[in-house]
């Protein structure tokens, strides 16, 4: 019986490590091929690219640099911290709004990038 089970317990471990060198193979070539999305850089708008410092950037790293604004200028109401103060600089790129709501953030930085075919 032992035998038996060496043969089921022995195969069945042979085939999950050939799926695990199958996905790391996978998640290598995923890794180098060209980013799609949000993550893919584009061409943003002058107002964007000068709160960025660059004429390209990606929706992620946009966002991200938003919000690292936001954060390190203290820029969320204590209160509320669904509300954003707008400063200058996003002042800039929101419309001129004096505050945001987080979840506008995303819209309001869509019309800055190029619409896709």
């Amino acid at each position: 019986m032992a035998a038996s089970s060496s043969k089921i317990f022995g195969r069945g471990c042979g085939a999950l490590m050939s799926a695990a060198k199958t996905s790391v193979a996978a998640e290598a070539t995923n890794a180098s091929a060209a980013k799609k999305g949000i993550l893919k850089p584009v061409q943003v708008s002058p107002a964007l690219g000068l709160f960025l410092g660059a004429a390209e950037s990606s929706r992620g790293d946009a966002v991200k640099k938003v919000w690292a604004h936001i954060k390190s200028n203290n820029l969320q109401n204590p209160a509320n911290k669904k509300e954003i103060f707008c400063d200058e600089k996003l002042k800039s790129i929101f419309e001129g709004k004096d505050q945001v709501g987080f979840l506008e953030i995303a819209r309001l930085l869509s019309k800055h990038f190029p619409k896709t075919a």
